[in-house]
């Protein structure tokens, strides 16, 4: 039994296994052969996951990236984005959380590789893909094909950044971080749309990348015509089966989704970790050298960085390291425990390659072996369903369905990706409320003052147009909104029966308000897959003069698919039907157009106008009213850790916290009610849509606000409420605690770290318990040896249970970050011989 040496033995465990030789500071040669990337001579088992720098903090960046470390990674991969780094022609911006030298100078403290993946597209379901807007205006410019305007903005940026990392002497070969760097991103996906200009862009990109001499090797995801001496990688939820274009470059993969990503109007997808693992470990098994998680860490799209059409706000993408920057478990552990047992094989992974040997129908094993002799095997059972028993170098395995065992000698399993022994979480925060989450309403409703916008045209700064203008060449992407308006003219001969009249309006996307005579009558919208939308409403007009306002909204430039940046949005067809059984084209008439909305022009959203008299007050706030600004002040929760502002009773729209977007909100847009299951089969390919929770509610209510961004004191939100909504129920949540717990039987494999190959003495099964930096065990809400039963959360004890365990466990875990307790009838006794046995432990962590 250990307590406070379990983490001191993790850590130096790690860096024993991970074959730690990358000295900050001192100068690598990186190259690579088809067995792995080469640094310093030596060839290396590579694990990786993405972090992006602006989805996250400058001051959480440390933690983040030291809870990847402990969880087994050598890489910090992440993508480079042009947008927020050049938002203007030629004037740069590096501040922030968009400082991308800061960044990875961070990664290099921690003593962990960079993979720089500058692209400059980078799809990543950010805002136009990461281009700037200003790169479309180009007279002439056509994306990601040979054209010259384009080639010279690209070659400029990638130059601009390339040099920026040389100057701070951050490559490798300088003594910094960088091993990898790429250029495009998974360009092969869409090159078909290009024909034979695609094929001479890829070439030219290659080129040019070569020949800004980084020193370390350029990759292409996603690129069979990837030309030497760039690597092509594959992107993808199983890359066990690809192949590198050349048999002198290692087999990698770029892009491993831990999950998927999140989108207004659908449900929440998850990717059970056993599949995870099983991916993982297939990959290693069949030749693989370097792979990445997509996202280790997803975090938060602020402001207006997500992508289109209607990416959510959220970016956890289900990664091991959740939004709100805790640790995910079991998924973490399980990886963490996965990638010391791929190490514990490093030596024999890199200089052979596997042999396959088939073991019966679904069934098979690749061997590795080294010069001085010796052997590691990976046994797969690649069956969706059936179980197996198989005989493998003269000893008998079970390998559950859709698992792969991992024997480091080839003797011994120390690693079955379907059996989870790490330690689970008691719900997720903020998602799902335990007794660790604290939420309070954020202000009372005589707290609130209020702005209420002008429907149509707001200022002298509109202008006219004959037909409907395309939205995102006309706002270029300085706002999300687009008013179009026009009067029309009804006279008693064209005056329907009561006025009635059919409205049919068109859009390219993604959503649009109709308001008539300045009422609001209907609202329509598009989703994720198909932004385009057809609004049929029944609308009443005057004898006389009648406007219509139709306010446009995009949420999020799309950023991904061929020829993507020319995707258009807003409306394109207006037709007015029932006028004296006459039909009437608006689409071709004059409209009057306003970009953005009085509010935004007035910067309501700013701190500057916090005091400003343009608010309202009252003892009764308006509620579900459309257009509509409200404002408060709050005090932040005591603490140190992250918050979430639940915004589930308001509709739609944007807010922010001391004059910072913290994203765009959809609560009112409710998921499909039917595909979704707590409980995922892991067994069998996963793909986006196969294991989804949340059915029939909004895909986010809850926003994450990094603790950075508030202070002491009262706090300024601001919300623009488009649709309707209560603010007066708007609460906040933060993290005090957290539940944890374990469940290990006897016949559980050890701890992965606890194996010494060429022991004698097999090592035993334990219950190990972690809690997030600064917090301690503080009680152990239930312990059992015997039988047990139920699961975390609902554990009981089963008709044997040993007696003293509680004291037991509460001596070697109570007022420790961490603790570990063998599971054995040494320490606990025997309360029924002859019964398997198991433990099960529940604990509260808090500060």
């Amino acid at each position: 039994m250990r307590g406070e040496g379990f983490t001191i033995l993790v850590f130096l465990t790690l860096v024993v296994l991970k074959g730690f030789y990358f000295k900050r500071g001192s100068a690598a040669t990186v190259t690579y052969d088809h067995r792995a990337l080469v640094i310093n001579g030596q060839r290396r088992v590579l694990l990786s996951g993405s972090i992006h720098y602006p989805r996250t903090t400058p001051d959480v960046w440390p933690e983040i990236i030291r809870k990847s470390k402990e969880g087994g990674l050598d890489v910090i991969e992440t993508y480079v984005f042009w947008n927020y780094h050049e938002p203007v022609k030629g004037q740069y911006y590096f501040e922030g959380r968009f400082d991308l030298v800061r960044f990875v100078k961070t990664v290099q403290e921690a003593g962990l590789f960079v993979h720089l993946r500058i692209g400059p597209y980078a799809c990543a379901e950010w805002n136009y893909g990461g281009f700037p807007f200003w790169l479309h205006l180009i007279p002439g410019i056509q994306f990601r094909t040979t054209n010259a305007p384009f080639k010279n903005e690209m070659e400029l940026f990638l130059a601009k950044i390339v040099n920026m990392m040389k100057e701070q002497k951050l490559f490798a070969s300088q003594g910094g971080p960088i091993i990898l760097a790429q250029v495009e991103n998974e360009y092969g996906n869409v090159e078909w749309a290009y024909g034979v200009s695609g094929e001479l862009y890829v070439q030219w990109a290659a080129e040019t990348a070569v020949g800004l001499n980084t020193t370390v090797p350029w990759v292409m995801c996603q690129q069979e015509d990837a030309p030497d001496p760039i690597i092509n990688t594959c992107n993808g939820f199983y890359c066990d089966r690809f192949t590198p274009n050349s048999l002198t470059k290692p087999k990698m993969w770029t892009e491993n989704y831990c999950g998927w990503f999140l989108a207004f109007g659908n449900a929440v997808p998850f990717r059970p970790v056993e599949d995870l693992a099983f991916s993982v470990a297939r990959f290693f098994e069949t030749g693989g050298t370097f792979q990445n998680y997509y996202m280790y860490f997803g975090g938060t799209n602020f402001g207006r960085t997500a992508g289109g059409p209607l990416v959510a706000t959220s970016y956890d993408y289900d990664a091991p390291i959740d939004e709100y920057g805790f640790i995910r478990q079991p998924k973490w552990g399980h990886l963490r425990d996965l990638h010391n047992a791929i190490k514990q094989c490093q030596e024999y992974l890199v200089h052979s390659d596997p042999t396959y040997i088939p073991l019966g129908v679904h069934i098979e094993a690749h061997i590795y072996h080294k010069d001085s002799g010796g052997c590691a095997a990976f046994l797969a059972n690649i069956d969706h369903t059936s179980d197996a028993n198989v005989t493998f170098n003269g000893s008998s395995y079970y390998l559950p369905a859709w698992s792969v065992s991992i024997l480091p000698d080839c003797k011994n399993v120390i690693f079955n990706t379907a059996k989870v022994v790490s330690q689970k979480n008691l719900g997720e925060f903020p998602h799902e409320h335990t007794t660790s989450a604290r939420e309070h309403l954020i202000a009372s409703s005589s707290s609130w003052f209020w702005y209420k916008e002008q429907v149509g045209i707001w200022s002298n700064n509109s202008f006219t147009a004959s037909g409907l203008l395309e939205q995102i060449n006309t706002t270029k992407d300085t706002s999300d909104y687009l008013w179009y308006t026009i009067s029309i003219d009804v006279t008693e001969k064209l005056l329907p029966n009561n006025g009635e009249a059919l409205l049919l309006l068109g859009s390219l996307g993604h959503a649009a308000m109709l308001f008539v005579n300045k009422k609001l009558i209907g609202f329509g919208y598009g989703n994720h897959e198909d932004a385009s939308f057809t609004l049929m409403q029944k609308i009443t007009l005057n004898r006389g003069n009648n406007t219509l306002d139709f306010l446009s909204m995009i949420v999020g430039l799309q950023n991904y698919g061929p020829w993507f940046d020319i995707a258009g949005a807003g409306i394109f067809s207006v037709v007015l039907g029932g006028l004296a059984d006459a039909k009437e084209d608006l689409s071709i008439s004059e409209w009057t157009y306003q970009v953005g909305t009085e509010g935004e022009y007035l910067g309501l959203d700013k701190t500057s106008l916090a005091n400003s008299s343009l608010w309202t007050s009252g003892n009764s706030v308006p509620l579900n009213q459309s257009l509509i600004w409200y404002k408060t002040t709050f005090t932040a929760p005591e603490g140190n850790g992250p918050l979430a502002l639940n915004l589930s009773t308001m509709g739609k729209g944007q807010a922010w916290v001391n004059g910072i977007g913290i994203g765009r909100y959809w609560s009112s847009y409710l998921s499909p009610t039917t595909g979704c299951s707590k409980h995922c089969d892991y067994r069998g390919p996963y793909d986006a849509s196969k294991c989804l929770k949340n059915c029939g509610q909004p895909a986010q209510t809850l926003y994450h606000i990094p603790r950075s961004w508030v202070h002491p004191g009262e706090n300024l939100l601001v919300l623009h409420e488009e649709l309707g909504g209560d603010p007066s129920r708007i609460s906040i949540l933060t993290k005090t605690g957290q539940e944890v717990c374990a469940h290990i039987s006897e016949s559980d494999p050890a701890p992965v770290d606890s194996w010494k190959l060429n022991s004698q003495i097999k090592p035993m099964p334990e219950v190990r318990l972690i809690c997030e930096q600064g917090w301690k065990i503080t009680s152990i809400n239930f312990a059992s040896f015997g039988t047990p039963e139920g699961q975390c959360g609902k554990f009981s004890h089963g008709t044997c249970s040993g007696d003293n365990v509680l004291p037991i466990i509460q001596k070697a875990c109570i007022g420790r970050e961490s603790c570990s307790i063998t599971v054995s009838t040494f320490d606990f006794g025997d309360p029924c011989p002859g019964v398997p046995k198991s433990l099960a432990v529940e604990a509260l962590c808090s500060a």
